[in-house]
């Protein structure tokens, strides 16, 4: 077989493996062998020019001497670097190096599919489809290149460890056998387990070989186990062209219905009841992944579209495997001669050429029921004329019956099936591709209304009346309809409507209101919408969530009750709530200088901006000592500062000599005391 790359083989290969350590043209230092198949090798190397890890596959030595097998092997391994899609392993580099001819390409650490299913199989339907789908997407873009890729397997699908998918051996495996040798004649034949009937019994393949191969994959992931199994591959083979792959719901529990429908269109034995390639396969396998992401359990509409349109009856006639009464069991020989590929041209191979022991091993194939002839129309009797006119008339009427029976035949071949043709596959090509494909076809071409679309991008043909493989009259109308993409909306502003109003234009821009988020705000008004999560102008889905932001007015600040404390203390607090804030000053007799006397408003709420009054303390007020005391006599000087205000105590100084006059005041005249304060005088 074509070796899966970079699948591990196991084992350390041996370091005594010649090609281990040399430079391939002076660029490729090949390390380790990773794979070996029965046509080349992998190799892990050094790309030493870009300084990157490459897997470098080199032909083992014999088959580079055929110059016609060589040649093939770098003509597909070129057009296989033509087709770049992110699930195909790239092709970086093609040459020979002393004899050796090698392929440079991508490396991907990683196992391949088949491990998958051997680890988690059976899957569900959606976790099958997800691996399968990047596996159809490559070879779509392959069948677009005009590619086949024929050996579509899970040892073919590579998974990296960070789960990517990549499809490997594009253009390069040819029908290989099931032990993967190559024939005396160098032709090589494709894994049995996934070959289409076609290739058995004509040796002929085109992209349909693929959408069957891909069938029998999804079979595989959804139940763990192949289709057609047997003793020998020549079981295997016979059982591809003459039983249908089983529902895999006959297997596993669970499986709709659309599942088992995808499976049966993509291995129908009669490939005109397949998928015209992998472009449409990839779009029915999207319909069905839709269905089951939206928990679809049964969709007759889907079952009806993918249902194979006929049963093939008229497949060649393949010998019988052995069990069926074979005097003798099959050889080698026999099943490379069954599986060998047959003519070139679109004529089946007869059984006794194509297998000189068939007519021995073979049943006959049953007689085919007869052709119902149509009725002749009646014809009036004549009058009898004698035997002899009765000789004449029944010859003519012999050929008058077959005359019509002729008509009608050729006209029904006419009106029910030479007069159409097959709608080719457009999913995911752009207008200008699809228009040139349908009038190669014959078709004209009508665009209808596009529509949205997860799945296929912007200004591909989504869809198309009569879909990819249905009947269409020879030169009659096909319809496309373009994809717009993801379907989105901007979501518009919604800063100063009502909340009734925002949410109105929410769920006309389809899109689904989440909640209201009440915020203060000292200039929007209470009750109006001020903007909303996401912002406005944000490209969404439909359904997306959007919440809004609600004013709730001015937002109230707490003024509290200042009296009696710190006047500037007071006035820091207040202004960083966002207050403003006046302040009186007065005398006091009872509050000290500084604190707050009273404030206005006392506590309670305003708002920002708002006022607040405090009246601070001087403390007490100062009154000047009245002078002109010393020396006056006692009763004047008394009368003088209770005038003014004062308290007057009166005692007999050190130097009292009983005269009556003031000697000396304390506080002294001119000093300022507070009003009230007492003044003592001091008598001669």
């Amino acid at each position: 077989m074509v070796p899966d790359h970079h699948a591990r083989e196991g084992v350390t290969a041996a370091t005594s493996d010649p090609l281990t350590g040399r430079l391939l043209e002076g660029r490729y230092r090949i390390g380790p062998r990773i794979a070996r198949g029965g046509m080349a090798s992998v190799y892990e190397a050094t790309d030493i020019r870009l300084d990157r890890t490459v897997a470098v596959k080199v032909m083992h030595p014999g088959l580079g001497d055929d110059e016609e097998f060589a040649a093939r092997f770098v003509t597909e391994a070129r057009n296989a670097a033509r087709v770049s899609h992110p699930n195909i392993v790239a092709v970086y580099d093609q040459g020979t190096d002393e004899g050796d001819v090698y392929l440079a390409m991508e490396l991907i650490p990683g196992h391949t599919l088949r491990d998958t299913i051997a680890e988690s199989a059976p899957m569900s339907p959606a976790r099958a489809l997800a691996l399968l789908e990047p596996v159809v997407s490559a070879l779509a873009a392959a069948h677009r290149a005009g590619l086949v890729h024929r050996d579509v397997k899970p040892e073919n699908v590579l998974i990296a460890d960070d789960g990517r998918v990549k499809v490997a051996d594009f253009g390069l495996a040819k029908a290989v056998t099931g032990t993967t040798s190559h024939t005396a004649t160098g032709v090589l034949i494709g894994t049995v387990s996934y070959i289409a009937p076609e290739l058995v019994v004509e040796g002929r393949s085109d992209a349909r070989a693929d959408v069957y191969a891909a069938g029998v994959i999804l079979y595989e992931l959804l139940t763990g186990t192949k289709p057609h199994q047997g003793e020998t591959p020549i079981q295997v083979a016979y059982k591809h062209v003459h039983e249908d792959v089983p529902a895999p719901s006959a297997s596993v529990g669970g499986i709709p219905e659309y599942v088992d429908a995808l499976v049966a269109r993509a291995t129908a034995r009669d490939r005109e009841q397949r998928p015209t390639d992998a472009g449409v396969l990839l779009h029915q396998l999207r319909r069905v992944g839709t269905a089951l992401a939206h928990g679809v359990r049964e969709d007759p509409d889907l079952v009806a579209d993918l249902r194979p349109r006929a049963v093939r009856t008229d497949t060649a006639e393949v010998p019988r495997p052995m069990g069926d009464t074979s005097p003798e069991p099959w050889n080698q020989a026999e099943m490379e001669a069954l599986l060998a590929p047959g003519p070139t041209d679109d004529r089946r191979p007869q059984p006794t050429t194509a297998l000189p022991r068939a007519a021995t091993r073979s049943t006959p194939r049953a007689a085919a029921p007869p052709t119902p002839q149509p009725t002749p129309p009646h014809v009036p009797a004549a009058p009898v004329a004698g035997p002899s006119r009765r000789r004449r008339r029944g010859p003519l009427l012999l050929v008058l019956a077959l005359l019509v029976a002729a008509a009608v035949g050729s006209g029904a071949w006419w009106f029910g099936w030479a007069r159409y043709t097959t709608t080719p596959g457009l999913i995911n090509l752009t207008q200008a591709e699809a228009v040139e494909r349908l009038e190669e076809a014959g078709l004209d071409v009508e665009v209808g209304e596009p529509a949205y679309s997860t799945t296929v991008e912007k200004g591909l043909v989504l869809s198309s009346d009569p879909g990819a493989g249905d009947r269409v009259l020879d030169g009659g109308t096909v319809t496309i309809v373009l994809s717009l993409g993801v379907e989105q909306y901007e979501l518009p502003r919604l800063a100063g409507l009502s909340e009734d109003e925002a949410q109105d234009e929410i769920l006309a821009s389809r899109m689904e209101f989440g909640r209201s988020v009440p915020r203060w705000s000292e200039t929007v008004p209470a009750g109006t919408v001020l903007g909303s999560d996401p912002a406005a102008g944000t490209v969404l889905r439909p359904g997306s969530v959007v919440d809004i932001f609600v004013s709730q007015g001015r937002k109230p600040v707490k003024v509290g009750d200042w009296v009696g404390r710190d006047a500037d203390k007071a006035v820091a607090r207040l202004e960083k709530r966002g207050l403003r804030v006046e302040v009186d000053e007065e005398y006091s007799d009872d509050v000290a200088e500084g604190l707050v006397i009273d404030q206005a408003p006392r506590g309670g709420t305003l708002f920002r901006d708002d006022t607040v009054t405090l009246t601070v303390s001087l403390g007490p007020e100062l009154v000047e000592v009245p002078g002109g005391l010393v020396a006056s006599g006692v009763d004047a000087a008394r009368e003088k500062l209770e005038d003014a205000g004062f308290r007057v105590d009166v005692q007999e100084s050190d130097q009292y000599l009983g005269l009556g006059y003031v000697f000396s005041t304390s506080p002294r005249s001119g000093d300022l005391v507070p009003r009230g304060s007492t003044i003592t005088l001091y008598l001669v």
